[in-house]
Order: structure tokens, then sequence, then C-alpha cells
């Protein structure tokens, strides 16, 4: 049996052990998000939990829904947590009177703040995010150029996805759910684990405090320093933020300098490199598979890397090889 297979077998078996009670199904959740107090409103007595994770470490992705009418009473300690219903409403306490989210919309949790969900209706199924805390302040530094007291105080209740950074950041989400129900699938994948960690956090940060990170694009020298960096290492788990933190200045504002002064994103760029080596690689040594190539430069998958090929070169990685690479 492979080691995928039995991920499978395993996730089999957690889903085909449906909670007991109330209580269980409570604790369940608690064991992937936060403690909290569970209060049923009306519906079942017998609990209908809807519960799939995908833990990106510090950041864990999960569908969640209770199948019946409920209030949660929760501090999160913790971690930062933003609900985004698929169907139904969810209506919570905020600091200025009641928040209500419907599908298109998000509902932001502060850490280690005590908050009610005064009624999670029975319809109701969410995409939760959770942050890590320390880990959003470190990379609201990294993205924004801010710091954690600003962070907490500049971060709205609620998020509109309907479309602009909103839509692409639910968008993103989405894209994400594909792996919820074989979370073991990226377990032994760090760099590609840490570089999707660090796309979700960026995407909430600039859709969440969009004033935020201004300042004027970084000169030539720090765009220097970001293209050393990533022609010295390029097989690295780059994120956004770690860019910007060599160019000393904000996401927005290294994207910025990046199209001014080179015509392209950072990401854009980066993949370029990579590109360039994994072409090099291919036809110095025949004998490297293509999924070896595109692992080697942090390639998140064999199919991705020869989507990019194929658009950067023309041909796809084994027709280059076939030709002698010439092409691009």
């Amino acid at each position: 049996m492979t080691c995928v297979s039995g991920i499978l077998l395993r996730m089999r078996a957690r889903r085909g052990a449906a909670p007991r009670d109330w209580d269980q199904a409570s604790r369940k959740v608690a064991e992937a998000y936060f403690p909290h107090e569970l209060r049923l409103l009306s519906g079942t007595r017998d609990p209908r939990l809807t519960l799939h994770t995908l833990d990106l470490g510090p950041v864990l992705i999960g569908h969640v829904g209770w199948g019946a009418d409920v209030r949660v009473a929760c501090d999160y300690p913790g971690a930062y947590e933003v609900n985004l219903p698929l169907t139904g409403h969810l209506e919570s306490r905020g600091r200025h009177g009641a928040v209500v989210s419907m599908p298109g919309q998000a509902t932001v949790f502060r850490s280690d703040t005590p908050t009610l969900i005064s009624h999670w209706d029975a319809t109701c199924t969410v995409l939760g995010v959770k942050f890590d805390s320390v880990w959003l302040d470190r990379e609201a530094e990294r993205v924004l150029g801010t710091d954690r007291a600003t962070l907490r105080g500049a971060l709205p209740e609620q998020l509109v996805l309907a479309d602009g950074r909103g839509h692409a950041w639910r968008t993103l989400i989405g894209s994400l759910t594909a792996h919820l129900r074989d979370p073991g699938l990226l377990g032994d994948c760090g760099p590609v684990r840490e570089q999707l960690a660090g796309a979700v956090a960026a995407g909430f940060l600039l859709t969440g405090c969009p004033e935020l990170g201004s300042g004027p694009a970084p000169r030539p020298r720090a765009i220097r320093r970001v293209v050393d960096q990533v022609h010295d290492d390029p097989a690295r788990a780059w994120t956004a933020g770690k860019l910007a933190a060599v160019a000393g200045t904000s996401v927005r504002r290294l994207q910025e300098g990046f199209r001014q002064w080179l015509g392209c994103t950072p990401t854009e760029y980066l993949t370029d490199v990579r590109l360039q080596r994994a072409h090099a690689d291919l036809l110095a040594d025949p004998s490297l598979g293509i999924s070896e190539v595109a692992a080697r430069w942090s390639f998140s998958s064999a199919s991705r890397f020869a989507a990019a090929y194929r658009k950067r070169y023309g041909v796809s990685p084994s027709q280059a090889r076939r030709d002698g690479g010439g092409h691009g």
C-alpha cells in the first residue's frame, strides 16, 4: 500500500466516525480550531457536523457546518479567524453592533478577543481560515509595513468578496478547498505549504487593509537586492512577503517597483528565473525526469511546471528535450 493510499484510508475512517452527540461534535471542532462554548438553538437532536481541514502550518483552512441553529462563544486564543459563508448566514456581535455575513462576505475575528457568534444558522457552512497570530503579525510587517497594534486596529469586522482583491482572495481559498478531503496531500511538501500560506496571508492582508502599506516604490538599489537574491537561490521557498523584506518595503510597493523598473511582478520574475534554470537542467542531464526538474526548482507540480514552460518556450519540456532546446 502506498503512502497516499494510507492517507486516504485514514481519512475515510475519520469521516465514517460521525460524532454521537453535540458534546463530541463540539470537541471535534475545538481540536481543529478553538475551544468554545456551543449552544444548540434549534434543530435536530443529533449533530450533522461538516468538518474537513487543510493544514498549511501557520494557516488552517477548513469547511465547517453544524447542520443546526447554534450559537458559539469563543476567545480565539493565539489566532485570527476569518469565516466565509458558502450558504446561509452567520450573525455575530462586533464592536459596533451585529455583523451578518452571507455568501460573498466574510466575518473577521481578532485573536485573543472574546466574541459571540449569536446565530450560525442550520443551512450555513463556512470556509474558515485560521491564522496563527504571531505569524500573521510578522507577515503584516512584510506585506504592509505595519506593526501588530496597527494591524489589530485596521482589520475590519467584515470583508466584501464580490469583486477586486476580495474576489481574488476568495477564489484562492476556493481553489485550495479541492484538497480538504486529502489533508495529507502536502504533508511532505514544506516549501509548497509555506508559499501557499504566504499567498493566503498576503491576499487577506491586502484585502482587509488596502489603505496600509503606502509609501514610495522601492528604488533600483532595493530592486537589485531582490534580483540578486532570486538569482542566488531561485529554488528557495520565496513568498511575496519574504521578497518584500529583502527590499525593505511592502509587497504592494515592491510590485509597483518591479513593474516600473522591470516590467513584471516579482513573482513573474522569480518564475522566469526558475524556468531558465529548469530549461538548462533539461538539456544538460537527460537522466533527470521532468518531475525531478520541477521539484528541484520549486514548482508545485510537474503539470504546473509543464504549463509554465510551454507558455515561456512554446513547447512542452519533453518536446524541448527531444529537439535539443532550439526554442525561446
